[in-house]
């Protein structure tokens, strides 16, 4: 291994890393203060541009193409209608988290409910991080061996997120989605030029679509149902992830809140792009039959793309660190939930326990991420990233919504019934699918939103309304 490589990857983990714990360890002094719109968008996309949205979806355009770009152009959308739609809503509740704003709307059995299956939801999608974060090492290390990648992406999460805090994942997420714009520009301008341009590239796509019978080019290169509902489960999981609702809800202000989402909507997509050209051009390099797609972009980078090898190290680096970002940021947000609405009881009197055990809880949800990850349970990154994000929509989105817009008239045994029904249909589907039991025609987001709001939709036609409830107008 060229040592330029090695000494690229040290400063790109050295300088994030340190931002992290160095804005993490700075005190404010005295009066709290919210986040600015920056922090807000950095906060936001350091958690939701990651693995996924880099490693993932060269991985997945290697087999599929333009349908590649549901996850990032998802998120786009997603951050959109955050921005427009949810801001006040979420910001005026005067609760610090999605299932709290259920536990007060439906009671404590449906916020329990929520608590636990939203979590399950975000758990799902730190595997992918850390199988992400597992194919830049084995590029450079190959002979380190899974296990021990997964464990070192573990190690990083734990560093980046337990000294760091929310405002240290905010910071450096400017930083990370900087360094991560830049790679991710050079990596696809010299993908681009090696295949011969637009030109050759949409050849490529052409040749690709005649040998295997799909269209290569389309979005819904994998069938309507299977993309439509990557989109929709991307939409649906942003709107009901604790991350990017804390995001918003520690802004300064409603406008910084929404400049913020604004931000993150037109950052997002474009990161994609550049992923799925990589992807394509590997494929005319590569064997498909031996290749290992979901080292596409990582073996681009050291192989074929013929930068300096300390560039390259940079790059490698980067993309790592944000696998590792994003998983140590939905780490924070399991053990956000998790601390203040089971164990605190929606109560935080005692911040400096709180803040214990909430760097515990962290360290106990990535070592349990870490032990199943290294387990023979698949690795198709983007296939995880979102089961994840279509279980967190179904288990909140239709009570969310009813809580928003048809406050007190549902009563909390329907949203109980809700968010049980909608995320155990999302959940069995989508495994059985992920694991080729079954072959579903269409995402299990769909049959798992529809539960949960035909469920919902009974309870308010029932009329048995809340007695009382306790969000603020």
């Amino acid at each position: 291994m060229d040592a330029s490589i090695i000494i690229g990857i040290a400063l790109s983990l050295i300088v994030i890393v340190g931002l992290s714990i160095y804005t993490g360890a700075k005190k404010s002094g005295g009066k709290k203060e919210g986040i600015s719109s920056a922090v807000v968008a950095g906060l936001i996309m350091g958690t939701l541009v990651g693995g996924s949205s880099t490693v993932g979806t060269a991985q997945l355009a290697y087999n599929y193409g333009m349908s590649a770009w549901w996850f990032t152009l998802g998120g786009g959308i997603a951050c959109l209608i955050l921005a427009l739609v949810y801001v006040k809503p979420l910001r005026r509740s005067g609760c610090s988290t999605l299932v709290g704003m259920v536990d007060h709307e439906y009671g404590h059995k449906a916020g329990l409910a929520a608590t636990i299956l939203n979590s399950v939801g975000t758990f799902i999608n730190i595997l992918s991080q850390l199988l992400a974060a597992s194919a830049v090492v084995l590029v450079v290390w190959p002979t380190m061996g899974t296990v021990w990648t997964i464990i070192l992406a573990a190690v990083f999460m734990i560093l980046y997120v337990v000294f760091g805090g929310a405002k240290g994942a905010g910071v450096v997420g400017i930083l990370k989605l900087v360094l991560l714009y830049v790679s991710m520009v050079t990596c696809g301008i010299l993908a681009l030029n090696h295949v011969g341009g637009i030109s050759g590239l949409s050849a490529a796509v052409s040749t690709f679509s005649a040998e295997l019978g799909r269209d290569f080019s389309s979005l819904f290169c994998r069938g309507f149902g299977t993309d439509a509902g990557a989109c929709v489960s991307l939409i649906l999981g942003v709107l009901t992830t604790q991350t990017y609702a804390q995001a918003v809800l520690s802004a300064k202000s409603d406008g910084h809140a929404r400049a913020g989402a604004l931000i993150s909507t037109f950052l997002i997509p474009p990161i994609g792009a550049f992923g799925i050209i990589v992807g394509l051009y590997m494929r005319t390099v590569t064997d498909p039959s031996v290749f290992v797609a979901k080292t596409a972009l990582t073996s681009f980078i050291l192989g074929y793309s013929g930068m300096p090898g300390l560039l390259a190290g940079i790059i490698l680096g980067t993309l790592f660190i944000a696998s590792v970002g994003t998983g140590a940021g939905l780490a924070l947000g399991i053990a956000t939930v998790i601390n203040r609405e089971l164990i605190q009881g929606g109560k935080s009197e005692h911040k400096l326990s709180a803040d214990v055990i909430n760097k515990l809880l962290i360290i106990v949800v990535l070592a349990l991420a870490t032990a199943l990850s290294c387990t023979p349970i698949g690795d198709t990154i983007l296939k995880f990233a979102f089961l994840s994000m279509g279980l967190r929509g179904c288990t909140v989105f239709a009570p969310l919504c009813f809580l928003i817009w048809a406050k007190g008239k549902v009563n909390g045994n329907y949203a109980l019934a809700s968010i049980v029904g909608g995320s155990v249909v999302a959940l069995i589907l989508g495994a059985m699918n992920l694991f080729n039991v079954i072959d579903l025609p269409c995402d299990a987001v769909f049959p798992g939103v529809a539960v949960g709001l035909v469920i919902m939709f009974i309870g308010l036609a029932a009329g048995n309304k809340n007695p009382e409830s306790k969000l603020q107008n």
